[in-house]
């Protein structure tokens, strides 16, 4: 095959990656399978939670808790929810176990709930962006105090809880945001 023709060829599966411009590609590899493998220049590649210093938390599977309105203790311990736990849970959405179709367990130990009925409202409760909020006020305060105090020792330790309360905020936030 000829150079023009590779130069083509080489163009036509670098755009069917989404690579349009021959500048953002570091190198490029044909594999043994026909495949083409890319690497985009540092400045060009993707940023990852990573690259901005934040830590994750691990996803654990979404356990199955309640089907077709029968309690599955087994995904409710794997979970590390008991059946107190669900109950109170339930109670809180205003609805019995008779009534779900899929209750099911994140990562986060949330419940969400799929109802027979669909014209039944639940109201999804998130107790995570709440929580965000109130760290974000005392952080607020924290700030306020040391600002407002005539004491040095309290504003040093007023302001050291925050910038303490303020390291705990970004180490949370991705997790504590939805």
């Amino acid at each position: 095959m000829g150079g023009k023709a590779c130069g083509r060829l080489l163009l036509a599966q670098l755009r069917t990656k989404s690579f349009f411009r021959l500048a953002d590609v570091e190198f490029a590899m044909l594999e043994p399978s026909g495949d083409l493998s890319v690497l985009l220049k540092s400045e060009l590649q993707p940023l990852t939670p990573n690259h901005l210093g934040m830590k994750l938390n691990i996803e654990k599977p979404t356990q199955s808790v309640i089907m077709d309105g029968v309690i599955q203790d087994e995904p409710l311990a794997a979970a590390g929810r008991g059946r107190g736990w669900l109950h109170k849970e339930l109670d809180k959405l205003g609805v019995t176990k008779e009534n779900v179709f899929l209750a099911q367990v994140d990562t986060h130990g949330e419940l969400t709930v799929d109802l027979y009925d669909d014209k039944l409202k639940v109201s999804q409760l998130s107790e995570r962006p709440a929580l965000l909020a109130t760290l974000k006020k005392c952080e607020a305060e924290l700030e306020f105090l040391s600002l407002t105090t005539c004491h040095p020792q309290a504003e040093n330790m007023y302001e050291a809880c925050s910038v303490q309360l303020t390291k705990v905020i970004q180490n949370l936030y991705t997790m504590l945001r939805t």
